[in-house]
């Protein structure tokens, strides 16, 4: 790819071989710590960066994505069957939008009202059993999107005025115009294309319009101008590069997986399930915490 800036001096922020899909990176501004899921292992992460000190969660079913809270203790999460609470005492299920046991949670971001969007996935990955939720705390979830297959990581930019999304196993991503007072979206526009390339998997946005993609199984997360053109690429040193979210001085955060790897390429990657950390010169879109 002509023109495009591999970024090195990658490293790793959190050496774990037990997590089997870490996801959904997002740092608590409440602590400046890092907080990050593993979907089948139903834990939440929460890691002092400074001092190397770890607390684990079990939330007790699959989390897709956690959330801190704008004003309360605990974090918003995305779960199995819907949206639901964590606390120091364990999950409340607040909205069972999922009752269905072919359906799931996944990935899922607090845009810059306080509301949390998350995508769900039917298990088998089934064409268009796929929505994007809104869940604005005070009431039920709404569905703003369907027709997709697993949406997954999404992020907005910094004027507030587009979304970008990821439909992993359609190998699509996606931009819709944002109407951020109301929370609604224009119609779901196909940005690029990643056949072939990996999965595209979690995003991160930064300041200058671009987005980074993690492709889960294609060994790089990639950064896209507003086009939908790949201008940068990380590359890792594991196969299942899983999500990314930018800390509050700019340097890019990466989860991985080691989910359905032989004990041949665990041997080739033993980082896998590792949170790995770079400098990439750019700055992230804020995101918000929860506002419920």
């Amino acid at each position: 790819m002509t023109g495009v800036r591999t970024y090195s001096n990658l490293d790793v922020a959190v050496r774990s071989d037990t997590s089997d899909v870490g996801e959904g990176p997002v740092f608590d501004p409440r602590t400046g710590h890092l907080l990050w899921v593993d979907i089948y292992g139903c834990k939440v992460y929460d890691d002092d960066l400074s001092t190397g000190t770890q607390t684990v969660t079990e939330v007790g079913t699959m989390v897709g994505a956690v959330a801190p809270r704008a004003t309360r203790e605990g974090f918003a999460a995305a779960v199995a069957d819907g949206f639901g609470l964590v606390t120091g005492s364990g999950l409340t299920l607040v909205d069972k939008v999922l009752p269905e046991p072919n359906l799931r949670m996944n990935d899922g971001k607090v845009d810059s009202h306080g509301r949390f969007w998350a995508g769900s996935n039917d298990m088998e990955f089934a064409p268009g059993l796929g929505r994007l939720h809104r869940w604005d705390g005070d009431g039920p979830s709404v569905v703003v999107a369907d027709g997709l297959v697993l949406p997954n990581g999404l992020g907005w930019n910094a004027e507030d005025t587009v979304l970008y999304l990821a439909d992993s196993y359609a190998n699509l991503l996606y931009r819709a115009d944002f109407h951020a007072e109301p929370g609604q979206l224009g119609c779901l526009e196909v940005l690029a294309e990643t056949e072939g390339a990996g999965v595209p998997d979690g995003l991160a946005v930064d300041v200058e319009g671009c987005f980074w993609v993690a492709m889960h199984g294609g060994r790089e997360v990639r950064r896209y101008d507003p086009a939908g053109r790949v201008v940068g690429v990380v590359p890792v040193p594991v196969l299942q590069p899983t999500s990314c979210a930018f800390g509050p001085e700019g340097r890019l955060y990466i989860t991985s997986a080691r989910n359905g790897l032989s004990a041949e390429e665990l041997a080739r990657s033993p980082l896998s399930g590792s949170v790995f950390v770079i400098d990439t010169g750019t700055q992230g879109v804020p995101v918000q915490p929860f506002r419920a």
